[in-house]
């Protein structure tokens, strides 16, 4: 299989799909790799490095697309991108499509096999692709919402761990997961108080035992939530739910009884966001204000910091890279439900459930995808 590795294009987004040991796996297996020229500037990886491990380097994003069987990228494709992506041409990225009609729709029409980093799963349950990502979001989200409440970032001027005779700021994280793990830890070393919200009565026994009375645990309810939001000097929005759009849990009304120059990160912003004003920002500008309330909402975090991120992401991501590079996307997922489950969009078919309800359409079974039974 030929295997193209472009250089992302989204604002400030300088990840990349593969290293040069995921390179060096591949055409050890048979495979080619093209690597677009600069395209592991971002992670400081030169072109020379990415020929040394097998690559060959293209001079344009064009010629990539043209001559690969299978794109892995990191961020969705962007609308010149997708005019590049051609009819059974495998695309493996994050796509987070419940929250974009519009890319659903292009890449609909591509007739791309679109297959997304966040929808695969493991063999308990969890979302391995997603996983190394959401550790280094939950883990930024206290940074930079430490940042946001600088009176220079527009913030309330509040140091988030307080210092002796002035008490610590307020945290609220809503959803114990990863994401929120990950933020609670960032939160604790720092010193904050830190209260997180979740609606597992189980989720919350093993946050409690993880973090004991350091943390304040409470079940979710709307009524909850709004008290403890009203009290708070950074809410971090950690809710996932997978494939399918973020539910709304802090409304305006909410946020109004916040005081003035507190601040919220939506790190569930690439579903749709889980703040009622919430809207996609970018690195370069990552920040706007709402009801006197900073809002950071940048829609791929983990790119600030893109060499941790890349290497994080490939270690998980490797192992797919392989199998569908091995034994083609067919049957390599007659071969693996869990990767299956990463089918989102195939031959100009939803094949994802959540992101068909999302826009109130019907998702085919990936299964049938497999057998031509569409």
């Amino acid at each position: 299989m030929i295997v193209g590795i472009p250089r992302e294009i989204k604002t400030l987004e300088f990840r990349v799909g593969l290293v040069p040991d995921g390179v060096t796996e591949l055409v050890g297996c048979g495979h080619r790799v093209l690597v677009e020229t600069r395209a592991g500037d971002g992670i400081s990886v030169d072109d020379d490095e990415y020929q040394r491990a097998g690559a060959e380097i293209m001079e344009t994003a064009k010629e990539l697309y043209a001559t690969s069987d299978m794109i892995v990228k990191v961020k969705e494709p962007q609308p010149s991108e997708i005019k590049m992506l051609r009819r059974g041409q495998i695309l493996f990225a994050y796509l987070h499509l419940a929250a974009d009609r519009r890319l659903t729709g292009d890449l609909e029409k591509s007739g791309a096999v679109c297959v997304a980093y966040e929808t695969i799963t493991d063999a308990r349950g969890n979302l391995p692709l997603l996983q190394p990502m959401s550790e280094v979001a939950g883990r930024m989200a206290v940074q930079v919402g430490a940042h946001c409440l600088e009176k220079e970032a527009g913030g309330s001027g509040i140091l988030l761990g307080g210092v002796p005779g002035v008490p610590a700021a307020q945290v609220v994280v809503l959803g114990g997961g990863t994401v929120g793990v990950n933020a609670i830890r960032m939160a604790v070393g720092m010193e904050a108080q830190i209260t997180v919200i979740d609606r597992s009565i189980a989720r919350l026994r093993e946050l409690d035992d993880m973090f004991g009375s350091r943390v304040q645990t409470v079940f979710s309810s709307a009524d909850a939530i709004a008290r403890a939001v009203a009290k708070a000097d950074l809410v971090i929005g950690a809710v996932l739910v997978p494939g399918a759009a973020a539910p709304r849990l802090v409304n305006r009304r909410m946020l109004r009884a916040m005081r003035r120059g507190s601040a919220v990160v939506d790190v569930a912003i690439d579903q749709g966001g889980c703040f009622e004003t919430s809207r996609p920002t970018t690195h370069d500008k990552p920040t706007f204000v709402e009801e006197g309330i900073v809002h950071y909402c940048v829609t791929n975090m983990p790119g600030a910091v893109p060499r941790t991120s890349t290497f994080a992401l490939n270690n998980a991501t490797h192992p797919f890279v392989m199998a569908l590079a091995n034994h083609g996307w067919k049957q390599a997922m007659r071969d693996d439900v869990h990767l299956r489950r990463g089918l989102n969009v195939c031959a100009g078919a939803l094949t994802n459930e959540g992101v068909a309800a999302a826009f109130g359409a019907e998702a085919i079974d990936p299964a049938d995808m497999l057998t031509g039974q569409f």
